[in-house]
């Protein structure tokens, strides 16, 4: 014997059916969510005494703009990060640029030592898994000589005859996973023969993978 069902069952499957259709319509046909279509995507976080402030903030409705701005506030609701909305690239934060160097090469870092010595260094955080590193080498009349980069006594790129120029963009030692943020030492190291070989930097910049 079949079992009984309830009269209203097949008004239940319809309406049943129904709704499913409307759930998978909406699923298909509504925004992406990686994409911002008018008006503001906020993320907030909750503070100890309640309040909230943002953490992420996409969108914007300065009519100039055609594209959402990205902001990311720190806990304090400083804007650490910012995109320009009007050419692209970046906003804040504002990042150092190497200030213009002394193009006299007498009082550029120099040595007239016979084994590679020190002449110069400087100490950098570890953003970004790669450098890139451009210098100026000149040897004094009738001299020669090499000129090395050592990244925390590592040599970073090739060792290059004074009076060329250095120019190398590689991976810095370490895993950026464990050293992201730690402070590295940038070191120029340069020997001569018969003479002073000098070096000056002229370019230094992290770089993505």
């Amino acid at each position: 014997m079949m079992p009984q069902l309830p009269e209203d069952i097949i008004d239940r499957l319809n309406q049943m059916e129904s709704r499913l259709k409307a759930l998978s319509t909406a699923v298909n046909t509504r925004p992406a969510l990686n994409q911002v279509a008018g008006g503001q995507f906020t993320v907030l976080r909750t503070n100890t005494d309640q309040s909230t402030s943002p953490v992420l903030l996409m969108g914007g409705s300065d009519p100039k703009v055609t594209r959402p701005v990205i902001r990311i506030f720190d806990g304090y609701s400083h804007e650490i990060f910012a995109d320009d909305i009007l050419t692209g690239g970046l906003a804040r934060p504002w990042l150092q640029m190497l200030p213009p160097t002394d193009q006299n090469q007498v009082r550029w870092p120099q040595t007239t030592s016979g084994t590679f010595t020190m002449i110069a260094q400087s100490f950098n955080p570890m953003w970004q898994p790669r450098m890139r590193l451009t210098m100026y080498t000149r040897a004094s009349s009738g001299a020669t000589g090499q000129v090395k980069v050592l990244v925390d006594g590592t040599q970073f790129g090739p060792t290059v005859t004074a009076g060329t120029t250095y120019d190398f963009t590689g991976a810095l030692p370490g895993a950026i996973q464990t050293n992201f943020s730690k402070t590295v030492a940038v070191e120029i190291h340069a020997m001569a023969t018969g003479g002073t070989v000098y070096a000056q930097p002229v370019m230094m910049h992290g770089m993505q993978t």
